[in-house]
């Protein structure tokens, strides 16, 4: 038997073998879950507890096996279990375990700042490091602000951003989020944060048989959103190279370098956000380059670490530091763990792993295989679409594939939360159901992965989707 195959002896079990246990119970009891209904567990259902990762798959504390078709949460890069990540984090925490960027450096941020933005397109030269990809948004958009203060602009303050795109949960980055029911419990939340539409190019209403001309008229509603507002009111336009919500939106061919052209008429700066794209997600260390675009800001977390500790960050242009590197001005704003010491030695040592094994250029030769085998999926009625780059693809369900008409509301509650997500997992998959645009499953599977990898995937895919047709 393989390391990935070998059987976990659960670290706690219940009195009844088909219950939950210990563990389950205590999560039910204390632990508040991230974006969770809490009332399937408080209504019998088993906190499932994972225990142990092993390349592409983890384990539960039963000792079943998933494959993690998600990365975590787009997150684990390098595939569970790498020991060496574990023990750069070890010798950091020995020499020393923590000390904060302000004012001062300590070297493993240094060397992981310098790295970045050898890797990073153009003169993004300056980076500041946050703990999470929401922070680095939000960090983002405070350095458009003050930039625009700095240079005697000070009305520009407002971003454009794309309709359901996800960009965080802090207050500003859930301002530049475009998913109205993320928003409204919220509300009322930082003013000044703009939509246009984005790049779903299945659910097209415009040009809807002409890719390139639909990615013209979607970048031009940017420019129209710009105009509407007032260029010298607006600061900043944040796009996700490959948008997460709805399912993988890939930008049309030419919409990024419209969007730039758009973006210095107006004196506008343009943010990437690449928290998932990044890191070999789609081939590349940052996707703006596969896509042959250079934005101004840049952020990014996730894959840094492979999730293996907690790190983000925002890459700044030269353009855009300089104003802060003259008399008393500097960027007030700053995050006690951002740049941990030992985060910074982890992602060093994830970026070795990277280089050594060639993961990105792993990515490229094989997503045509990847895209492929999801695309066998396309002969179910249920499946309309399947979308995505590199290792990052949503297939969005449907209830009738010649019209495309998609599930109401009861309907979607029916098929996902209520069978497709439980059923996926059941079925060893781990993946994302989600109705944030229209139902889609989105998969996004560690780097490592290869053709048997992406053949279970679509075989789980299968039956599942399958039992999910025969339901509606």
């Amino acid at each position: 038997m393989t390391a990935t195959e070998q059987i976990v002896t659960p670290t706690s079990t219940g009195t009844d073998p088909g219950g939950p246990s210990e563990l389950s119970e205590a999560a039910r009891r204390h632990l508040w879950m991230h974006f969770t209904r809490h009332s399937t567990y408080e209504e019998g259902g088993a906190v499932p507890v994972i225990v142990r990762g092993e390349g592409p798959y983890v384990f539960d504390e039963r000792g079943k096996r998933y494959l993690d078709a998600l990365s975590g949460l787009f997150v684990v890069q390098v595939g569970h279990g790498r020991r060496e990540l574990a023990e750069a984090a070890a010798r950091q925490a020995t020499d020393l375990g923590f000390f904060p960027l302000w004012s001062y450096a300590h070297p493993q941020a240094v060397r992981l700042a310098e790295r970045l933005a050898a890797a990073a397109p153009g003169d993004l030269n300056r980076v500041f490091f946050t703990t999470g990809g929401g922070e680095a948004v939000e960090t983002a958009w405070k350095v458009a602000k003050q930039y625009f203060k700095l240079t005697g602009k000070p009305m520009k303050h407002k971003v454009i951003s794309r309709a359901v795109a996800y960009h965080g949960t802090p207050q500003g980055a859930l301002s530049i989020t475009g998913i109205p029911d993320a928003k409204k419990y919220f509300e009322p939340l930082v003013p000044g944060a703009h939509k246009a539409p984005n790049t779903n190019f299945y659910r097209a209403t415009e040009h809807g048989d002409d890719l390139e001309a639909f990615g013209r008229w979607a970048a031009d509603r940017i420019e129209e959103a710009i105009l509407f507002e007032g260029p010298e009111t607006v600061a900043a336009v944040f796009l996700e190279p490959v948008q997460n919500s709805g399912g993988c939106f890939p930008p049309p061919p030419g919409y990024f370098q419209r969007v730039r052209e758009i973006c210095d008429r107006h004196d506008v700066l343009l943010v990437s956000d690449e928290v998932i794209c990044a890191f070999g997600r789609l081939g590349t260390t940052f996707a703006c380059d596969k896509f042959g675009y250079v934005p101004d800001l840049l952020t990014c977390a996730k894959g840094m670490t492979s999730g293996y500790s907690p790190i983000g960050a925002m890459i700044a242009s030269d353009r855009v530091m300089e104003p802060f590197l003259h008399g008393q001005s500097y960027f007030a704003h700053g995050y006690t763990f951002g740049g941990h010491p030992v985060s910074a030695a982890v992602a060093m040592a994830n970026l070795d792993i990277f280089d050594r094994e060639g993961l990105n250029q792993h990515v490229l030769d094989t997503e045509g295989a990847f895209r492929a085998t999801l695309e066998k999926l396309l002969d179910l009625p249920i499946v309309g679409d399947v979308r995505g780059d590199g290792f990052f693809y949503g297939i969005e369900m449907v209830k009738d594939k010649a019209t495309k008409e998609t599930f109401d509301d009861d309907e979607s509650e029916r098929l996902l939360r209520g069978f497709l997500s439980k059923a996926l997992f059941d079925a060893g998959l781990y993946c994302r159901a989600d109705d944030r645009g229209d139902p889609v499953v989105q998969l996004a599977p560690p780097l490592v992965c290869d053709q048997s990898h992406f053949d279970e995937i679509e075989q789980v895919l299968r039956s599942v989707l399958t039992e999910a047709w025969a339901r509606l």
